[in-house]
């Protein structure tokens, strides 16, 4: 399970170091994605087969559901993790999640985020702001 917060550096050949405490469940391969929300999802080999597996068998008919699997299975590499525990992030990628120098990589149970600091930290600020509707809604869902 991945949980937790941390600030990283993407190098000038574009790699990220991932925190060593996720480097285990990782093991040599990844795929990153596009995310929602502007940020890049990282996913084990196995989380991301069972979710690509889910979002294959979606129904093709339906406009929202065939944009939404281009976004994640199109815009889909895989990558090896390096010795030292790094991931190449490719152009595209970088571009579509605005990252600069400065990233923060958040673990979300199954998944990674990678998202640029600044734009983490706004999104951050206004789920915080927003905290009690959350709890709420979550709820309604039997979650909290």
């Amino acid at each position: 399970m991945f949980i937790g917060e941390y600030s990283h550096l993407v190098d000038e050949k574009k790699r990220l170091a991932v925190p060593s405490k996720f480097r285990v469940e990782l093991k040599n391969k990844v795929v990153v994605t596009r995310g929602l929300d502007k940020c890049l999802f990282v996913y084990p080999m196995k989380a991301w087969e069972e979710l690509a597996g889910k979002l294959g068998n979606l129904p093709v008919g339906e406009a929202d559901t065939r944009s939404f699997t281009r976004l994640m299975l199109a815009g889909a590499v895989d990558v090896d993790v390096d010795k030292q525990g790094r991931i190449l992030i490719p152009d595209y990628l970088k571009i579509y999640a605005g990252l600069a120098k400065n990233v923060v990589i958040a673990g979300l149970y199954n998944r990674l985020e990678i998202w640029d600091e600044k734009r983490w930290d706004a999104y951050k600020k206004g789920a915080e702001k927003n905290s009690d509707e959350i709890a709420e809604q979550l709820g309604k869902l039997g979650v909290y």
